[in-house]
């Protein structure tokens, strides 16, 4: 297997879509990739509480609406197969408690399936992936135990090692999400179409040397 490490969060609709087109190859050409998934939080200094959707774009774009900025990506969502009604998406949450239950669903070998559900909660289903409950929700649907998570949410438990590894990632040059990174050598930044991730699969199954994952000590991006 090759180790793809994902750098993503949870309320960005290009990750949204990169996910989608990957998945879309993994299920045509094979998955030869061991995922991990890892933090990359968009307002690393969103409060805790989140903001008002309009008055966070109009604080970005300089428009309550953001209709010209995400033009082009509802365009690419549709594309890829995805409807996403920007107007109806709720108030913009922090995301570290979004990323904590990502991490322990990794813990449970359940971490792409959460990542999924974290983007159909959000872009789809509308709901504020910020609130404990709406989490602890997401948790129960992937088989993970809604209590124990959320006692780990009232807590502060890995909340510094969600910002050092999200600190560490900007520290090594990652600027925006989402970045794939094949094999821990060749990054791969954006959402790429299902085209090139066939190619990448082909060339895996080929011989190409991109890093075989042998080593689970590895260090994580």
């Amino acid at each position: 297997m090759v180790k793809l490490d994902i750098l993503s969060d949870p309320i960005c609709p290009w990750c949204y879509i990169g996910k989608t087109q990957l998945d879309r190859a993994l299920e045509s050409a094979g998955n030869p990739f061991q995922i991990e998934w890892h933090p990359f939080q968009l307002n690393p200094d969103m409060p805790p509480e989140g903001m008002e959707r309009a008055v966070y774009l109009e604080a970005k774009f300089g428009d309550p609406t953001g209709a010209q900025a995400y033009e082009q990506i509802a365009e690419h969502a549709k594309m890829a197969g995805l409807e996403i009604d920007f107007a109806a998406l709720p108030r913009v949450p922090n995301t570290i408690d979004a990323h904590r239950l990502i991490h322990w669903a990794g813990i449970e070998q359940r971490q792409s399936l959460v990542v999924q559900r974290l983007f159909e909660a959000y872009f789809r289903d509308h709901r504020d992936i910020g609130e404990h409950d709406v989490l602890a929700d997401i948790a129960d649907g992937a088989e993970m135990d809604a209590g124990v998570v959320m006692r780990l949410l009232a807590s502060d438990a890995d909340v510094e090692d969600i910002r050092k590894r999200d600190a560490h990632s900007r520290e090594m040059g990652v600027t925006g999400v989402p970045t794939f990174i094949v094999g821990q050598r060749h990054a791969v930044p954006g959402a790429q179409p299902p085209e090139l991730w066939a190619k990448v699969i082909s060339e895996i199954e080929a011989g190409a040397d991109f890093g075989e994952e042998d080593d689970p000590s590895a260090t994580r991006h």
